[in-house]
């Protein structure tokens, strides 16, 4: 979707387009989890030079700032959770109380299905896209909602999103 504001009926069919999506259980794999992830790098890496050029646009910030502050921290991010993936998402054993004896407990770790993640305008990139990170990570799909205070940075983000993933 472009800046334009959304009605009712387009966040609807935002949304039912995710459920779609969401029940096809893609997102399930870690596998493809994975892929996201890097996909996410690799446009982050392309867009690093107009990223930062917004960033100094809409709040004065010099280049080692926004790399430091915003730009690295989310790669630092991504690289933490794609080595980590299939560790954090094996199931847990835990213990239950002896009148369950002999059942096994686990935690199992499953996708819930759409996020809504709203960017402010002091971190524009960082704050909208670090959670992102975390909900790919998750197996979930996301709305993202960048700040309108930040408008270089929202329009840069908004046509790298749109590049790297499927609407």
């Amino acid at each position: 979707m472009n800046a334009r504001e959304l009605t009712a009926q387009d966040v609807a069919e935002i949304l039912k387009l995710h459920r779609v999506f969401f029940a096809t259980q893609a997102t399930k794999s870690l596998d493809f989890r994975i892929e996201q992830l890097k996909k996410l790098k690799a446009g982050i890496e392309k867009y690093e030079s107009r990223i930062s050029a917004a960033l100094k646009i809409d709040l004065g910030k010099s280049e080692f700032e926004s790399y430091t502050t915003e730009i690295g921290f989310v790669y630092n991010s991504i690289e933490e959770a794609v080595i980590n993936l299939k560790k954090w998402s094996k199931p847990k054993k835990v213990g239950n109380p002896i009148y369950l004896f002999p059942a096994k407990g686990f935690v199992m770790y499953e996708p819930y299905g759409t996020v809504l993640i709203i960017g402010p305008y002091n971190y524009p990139f960082q704050l909208l896209i670090e959670p992102l990170v975390g909900v790919i990570a998750a197996g979930n799909c996301a709305v993202l909602k960048p700040s309108e205070v930040s408008s270089h940075v929202s329009a840069v983000v908004t046509e790298m999103i749109a590049e790297i993933f499927e609407a």
